[in-house]
Order: structure tokens, then sequence, then C-alpha cells
């Protein structure tokens, strides 16, 4: 740069730039002056070198040259010698080699091609990766459904990482997210199995369960799983389901498969039912402790009132046995199943509506947390599951929940719960197909499952119920003679299933003539509530006065 460009890029810069500028300029002075030092003194040494020995300038620098070779020479060998004297023992050196050799190994051994392939393109191991061939067992499914991958994940690597990639990882296998499921282990963290459909769920129906399949199945079935095989919860003990979905998602039919299987499993039990559909429990009538077609709330109170009757008794009855130092009792199981439950949780503007509807809330959420001890458990469905349908301290309550289709996020929840999705392997339920009834997604005991409920026919069902009546018609016949059982022999001689208070109690010997009095007298000899039939007469039906018999405590 001339030296008048550089006065003019100074003047509009500023003193900075020019500073700089002139430190180069120095810095380059500098090194200019140390090689022509360098050299002064190289100089230097070859000319006294070639005075002392007399030599010729070329045979001075080779001389020179060579001196400097041997000197590098003996200062290499001298190194050598003083590391190998302090080098660690052979053995140390095998060691180590040894630590190293299982890594070198293991990039070598060879990798399952399709797994790590498809792992790798979907995130769930890096690049750098690989599904060892030798930690993989491939199960193919019967008739062709799919085939279960069981493997190991990488080192670093667990079960997480692929369910946080499941839809990744279904892609790669070019199916849909249903046709895959994710199940882990308890031993290790590493271990995956992979199920993959080759075609979606339910394609093609399977076949209804028989009998003894039933009874076999170690639980309670709910439906058939995806691979065909029967599915459900393992019991029923402590515990209650709550099933959401649309309508017209096969809801009541589920439910009529499950009765049909705690009848089957379970044989002897007392079954509630609420029938909000009016129709859609009519099947089991015959063998109810009590059946209401209602959707009255008052109903729904009603029978909340008995069921927590029967819970206060159980629990005396617990109490007692601790006090005595006794085993705890064995309680026959109890259902209570409500069928388009939100509709008895809506009030109908009024003060009164509003209390009531409050009470059942209270009353509901007492049964449902309070009666697992006591072997009550209750089924409740919703076709409105929306987060105002059912309260939110009653469904907070059941361990189990089964959700249909739903076309929203927030209606999964409400089934599912609010931290559902947050699960092992979640399955959304608006993936789900809405042409295929009675599929819902089973959230129990932490574990997702696609079910599709049983479709038993009528014949099949009525044959259940009339087993069932049967075997407790004989039970009823052997049971010894009692006010109960006198009752029902008068209402079966005369052939009705209704019978008023005043025409009861003097056919059992109730003498009182004051109709309230005699009343009073008649429900505590039977141990039964009198019912108000048409017309408001008082009185009672055979059904009530039959499952009493049949029933405990």
């Amino acid at each position: 740069m001339s030296r008048y460009r550089r006065s003019q890029y100074e003047s509009r810069h500023g003193d900075r730039y020019g500073s700089r500028y002139r430190d180069e300029g120095d810095e380059q002075w500098g090194q200019a002056a140390g090689i022509i030092g360098v050299l002064v003194i190289t100089f230097g040494v070859l000319a006294t070198i070639k005075a002392k020995l007399g030599l010729s300038w070329p045979a001075t620098a080779l001389l020179t040259l060579g001196t400097l070779i041997a000197l590098g020479y003996l200062a290499w060998r001298v190194r050598t010698l003083v590391l190998r004297l302090w080098a660690p023992p052979s053995a140390a050196v095998s060691a180590a080699t040894a630590a190293d050799a299982p890594k070198e190994a293991e990039d070598t051994v060879p990798a399952h091609p399709k797994l790590t392939s498809a792992l790798t393109k979907a995130g769930a191991i890096g690049r750098d990766e690989i599904i060892r061939d030798e930690d993989v067992t491939v199960e193919p499914l019967p008739s062709g459904l799919g085939t279960v991958y069981d493997f190991l994940m990488p080192e670093g690597r667990t079960h997480k990482h692929v369910d946080k990639q499941l839809g990744e990882v279904a892609g790669m296998f070019n199916v849909s997210r249903l046709q895959v499921k994710l199940e882990t282990s308890r031993q290790s963290e590493r271990h995956v199995r992979l199920l993959v459909l080759n075609q979606p769920p339910f394609s093609v129906p399977f076949p209804t369960p028989s009998k003894a399949e039933i009874r076999t199945f170690a639980g309670v079935p709910l439906g058939h799983e995806v691979t065909g095989q029967l599915g459900g919860v393992k019991t029923f003990d402590k515990a209650s389901l709550l099933i959401g979905g649309m309508t017209q998602m096969g809801k009541t039919t589920l439910v009529n498969g499950l009765i049909t299987c705690l009848l089957i499993a379970y044989e002897d039990f007392d079954l509630y039912l609420l029938d909000g559909k009016l129709c859609g429990l009519t099947k089991f009538e015959p063998i109810a402790v009590r059946y209401e077609a209602s959707d009255d709330p008052a109903v729904l109170e009603s029978m909340l009132d008995e069921l927590n009757g029967r819970v206060a008794k159980r629990y005396t009855k617990l109490q007692d046995a601790i006090r005595n130092r006794q085993s705890a009792p064995k309680f026959k199981p109890v259902f209570f199943i409500i069928d388009e439950a939100a509709d008895f949780f809506t009030d109908d503007g009024t003060k009164a509506g509003i209390a009531l509807v409050a009470r059942n809330e209270d009353k509901a959420r007492s049964l449902v947390a309070k009666s697992l001890e006591s072997g009550i458990s209750t089924v409740m469905l919703t076709q409105r599951p929306a987060k105002e349908a059912i309260p939110v301290k009653v469904r907070d309550q059941f361990l189990y929940r089964m959700c249909l289709y739903v076309a929203s996020a927030g209606g999964a929840k409400v089934a599912l719960g609010d931290s559902y999705f947050e699960t092992v392997a979640p399955i959304h339920p608006s993936l789900l197909d809405p042409d295929i009834k009675g599929q819902g997604v089973l959230f129990a005991n932490g574990v997702s499952s696609l079910l599709r409920g049983f479709n038993f026919s009528d014949e099949f069902i009525w044959g259940v119920v009339d087993e069932v009546a049967d075997r407790r018609k004989k039970v009823l016949s052997e049971a010894p003679v009692s006010p109960l059982k006198r009752a029902i022999q008068i209402m079966e001689e005369r052939g009705v299933k209704f019978m008023p208070t005043s025409e009861l109690a003097p056919a059992l010997g109730v003498t009182e003539t004051d109709p309230t009095e005699a009343g009073k007298e008649l429900s505590k000899l039977l141990g039964v509530s009198a019912h108000r039939g048409t017309k408001g007469v008082r009185g009672y039906r055979l059904a009530d006065l039959t499952a009493a018999a049949m029933s405990g405590v």
C-alpha cells in the first residue's frame, strides 16, 4: 500500500487501523533481522571450525552435517533405551490389549439387517449402532398374521427409544401404527418384543370363543387381541372398569359379552343393572338382583344407597374378623353395571335436580373407591366421553379403562386418563377404524392392548342366562324354609310376578291391621324393601324376592 493511500485509509478509519499496519511492518522487520542473525552465527561457527582444522569450505560443511546426524542418532538410541527400561511388563500390555478386544470383536459381530435398518432410519438407534443378529429371535404368527421380533437394544439404549419412535418404526415396516405392538420386560430395559401385523387389526373376524375357552382363560376375557388370542383382565377383584366411546361404536355389545363371560367365569355373583339405554341389558334381567330400565338420576341414587349399604355391612364383618383375629371373610362378588352413565350425572336445571346429581357424584365416588375391599365392582359406560360427562372425582377411581373410537384426544383422555399418552406405547383411539364395531383400547395395569369385544349371538346369551337361572332355582329349592322362601312359593303358586303388601302380609301370618305397621313388619320379616308398583301400590316383585334369596350380604 502506497504512503498516500495508507494516509488516506488512516484518515477515514482512524488510528486503530493505522496502528495495525504499523505493527505488521514491525513484525516483518523483526523476522528479517532474526534470519540475518542466524545466518551470521552459522557462518561464524563454520569459519571457526575451518580455521581450527584447516579444511576447505565444502569439507567443513560436510563434517558439521555428519556430526549433527551422528548426535541425532545417539540421542534416538538413548531415548529408546530409557523407554524400554521404564516400559510396563508384557502381561500388563496383554491385559490392556485384551480390554480393547471386546469392542473390536463387537464391531465385527453380524448385525440383523432388517431390524438394524428399520430402527436406524426411524431414529431409535444411532447410525453407528447395530441390533446384533445373535440377540434376535423371529417368531412367525400362525395363519400368516404377522411376525414377532424379540431382541435386545444396543448398550446405552432401552425400549423407551423404540417407544418414542413407534410410529416411525411402523412406517419402516410399511404398516400403520395399529399394526405394531411394543412389549417390554421387567427383567431388562433393553429387552423388546415387537409385534408387526401383515394387515390392519381385525380385518378378518375371529371365531366366537367356547365356554371351555372362557373358563380356562386366566382371568376375565373382554375380547380378542389382534393375534386372535383371548384378551382381558386378570381379575375384577378390587377393580372397576370405565368404558367410553362415541355412539354406535359397539359399547353395549361389548358389555353384553362381558356379562356373559362373567356368568361363565364366575358362575355365582350378584348382578345389579341400570339400563340407561332402556333395552340394552334386558337379556340379563331374569338373573339380576335388581334391574332398572331408566335414565332417572333418582333411580341411580336408590341403587347407590342399596349397594353402599351392602358395602357398610361387609366392612363391619371385616372389622369384626380383624378384632377377633380371624381370617377375612370371603364375600360373594357383586357387579354394578350402568349403561349410558353420563345421563345420570346430568341435572334438569332445577334446584332439586342439581342437588340430586351432586349427591349421586358423592355416592358413586364412595362406591367405586370404597367397595373394592368388599368385592363390589362397578362398570360404567358412556357415549359422551367429554370432561363434564362423568365427574372427575368419579372417573379417577377406576383402575381399568377402555376407550372405543373417539374423534379427539380430549375424548380419549376422559376415558383413559389425563396422563394416558405419557404411558408406555399408548394407542390413540382416534386411529381405530370406526367401521369395525366393538374394538377399543384397554388400559389395565399400565399396559395398553387393542381388543375387539365378543359379539355373542342372542341364542348363546339366552342359553347362558337359562343355565344360571336353572342353577339358582335348584339351590333355592334345596334351601331351608324361611319367610322369604315361603313368599316366593306363594307368588309362584298364584302365578303372579307382583303382590301388594296388603295381600302378602296376611299370607305370611302378619296380623297387624295398620297398613304402615304391617308393611314395616313384613319388610323386616323378608329382609327386602317394598317396591312401589304401577298406580303407586306398594308390594313385592317375584324377581326381587328370588334375587334376595340367592344373594348373600
